[in-house]
């Protein structure tokens, strides 16, 4: 038993180390948002007191108020959409046995493995094709596109993990399959959904690379391209304190949401593991 706890004391101590580096980094970060620039590189921060209009001028000067609500546009719509794609889908592939099946659920796996750089080409001369480019809606179609792999994936294991008996219950009171998954399934399986809009939130919250090619203008920009932005601009500037504000207030989002739903996260994923 001794040995046992001393390497379970061991084995914390890498976790312990890179917890402490997480927290200093994250803490140096916060302070900075609120200092001037002259305290940053002098070490000395907030030694003037809490300097507000960091945010304040981003808000007013740069409008990322508006580039903020762009990527709530975004992400909402695409984790809405995503769900309402993957999960029919992942529904048929867990609970149906069709010919074919096994094709299917192994081209939705090989399309987990396909870099978006090597897709977004095509994508683009398609979309400019249909004359869709330079909307918000091009972005969520391809936010959509691109995560319903792994959306299918992940939602297939919760799915088939669901007792039989429930719809066959259902079917004898007279509920049809597709009643039986919208009243029955769908509301069994909110842990695995839950989990999949959380990873899909911070995946397209944080997108850059998409946005970059298909938010192509000022109206259609996420955070993500509008932080970019400002951290070169207030590079050459020398505004190294309105740096800080702004990632903070690109990272305090989804490291909020993560603070709130960790526990359903892991608990979501060790559900979906039990068969799959």
């Amino acid at each position: 038993m001794k040995n046992k706890k001393s390497i379970r004391v061991v084995a914390y101590i890498p976790l312990v180390f890179w917890l402490l580096f997480t927290l200093v980094l994250f803490g140096y970060t916060f302070l900075a948002s609120f200092s001037t620039t002259r305290e940053i590189f002098t070490n000395r921060l907030l030694h003037s007191g809490f300097h507000f209009s960091n945010y304040t001028n981003l808000f007013e000067l740069e409008s990322i108020g508006r580039y903020f609500l762009n990527s709530v546009i975004y992400t909402t719509a695409a984790c809405f959409g995503i769900v309402a794609v993957a999960a029919p889908a992942a529904y048929i592939l867990g609970r149906v046995t069709f010919r074919g099946k096994k094709l299917v659920d192994t081209m939705f796996v090989s399309a987990l493995s396909i870099p978006g750089l090597l897709i977004s080409i095509p994508l683009f001369s398609l979309f400019v094709s249909l004359k869709l480019t330079g909307s918000i809606l091009t972005l969520i179609l391809i936010y959509i596109f691109v995560n319903v792999p792994f959306g299918v994936f992940l939602l297939t294991g919760f799915f088939s993990s669901i007792p039989k008996e429930l719809e066959e219950s259902a079917a004898i009171d007279g509920c049809g399959p597709i009643k039986a998954f919208i009243r029955i399934i769908m509301p069994i399986a909110q842990p695995g959904i839950l989990t999949l809009t959380i990873f899909n939130f911070m995946s397209v919250w944080n997108d850059y690379f998409f946005a970059l090619i298909f938010a192509n203008n000022d109206k259609t920009h996420t955070l993500a391209l509008a932080l970019q932005s400002i951290v070169n601009g207030y590079t050459n500037s020398g505004n190294y304190a309105g740096i800080f504000a702004a990632s903070m207030i690109v990272f305090l989002p989804t490291f909020i949401l993560y603070l709130f739903v960790s526990g359903k996260i892991v608990s979501g994923i060790t559900i979906g593991s039990v068969k799959g």
